[in-house]
């Protein structure tokens, strides 16, 4: 008896954990939908840094957030990410802004924090997503988990946990079927 109510009492804490780990999960949950939400709302995306032109500010392997703002709004020592045709964007740091309100149309001078120089030429930009700010690593860890079997993995994990945690447990506390004699049914012997 002592047996099977020890088993009843590990099992239920393991219920317990199970529980609360869920429970950390669904929260988890919500706020990425918040999240999700909020950057459809304000225009705010990611971007992963390949390059250690922004060094030592945003070194390689960052993870930046930025929101898309209007080109004249950016000021002198910002970072901003822009856009180029049939290149990949730009992150680097406003060296000098020069807006045409009738036009609409901004000139931006950028430059690398690591770069001795400033980049060629002026961006004939109207909008540019502003970095506000940045996380060093972080990229390295999104593009592990985003791996098809890491992601498997912890898809299998995650299926294994609420199948534990949802799984039918017995109500009467022994941990042994009921049998006839417990349950008050006779039965007939041949």
């Amino acid at each position: 008896m002592t047996q099977a109510r020890h088993s009843t009492s590990s099992r239920s804490a393991w219920s317990r954990i199970g529980d609360w780990f869920l429970n950390i999960l669904a929260l988890g949950g919500v706020v990425c939908i918040g999240l999700v939400i909020c950057a459809f709302a304000f225009n705010i995306t990611l971007i992963m840094f390949k390059t250690g032109s922004m060094s030592p500010a945003i070194p390689a392997g960052s993870l930046a957030v930025v929101q898309r703002v209007p080109a004249a709004s950016v000021e002198v020592g910002d970072v901003v990410t822009v856009d180029r045709v049939n290149e990949l964007p730009v992150t680097h740091r406003v060296v000098t802004v020069d807006a045409l309100p009738e036009s609409g149309k901004t000139y931006l001078e950028l430059k690398g924090d690591a770069n001795e120089y400033a980049d060629q030429g002026l961006y004939e930009v109207t909008e540019v997503r502003k970095v506000l700010w940045s996380v060093p690593g972080l990229a390295r860890v999104i593009v592990y988990f985003s791996n098809p079997i890491v992601l498997g993995g912890i898809t299998i994990a995650m299926a294994g946990l609420v199948v534990a945690v949802f799984w039918p447990r017995r109500s009467d506390g022994s941990g042994t079927e009921p049998s006839a004699v417990n349950s008050g049914v006779e039965v007939e012997s041949r």
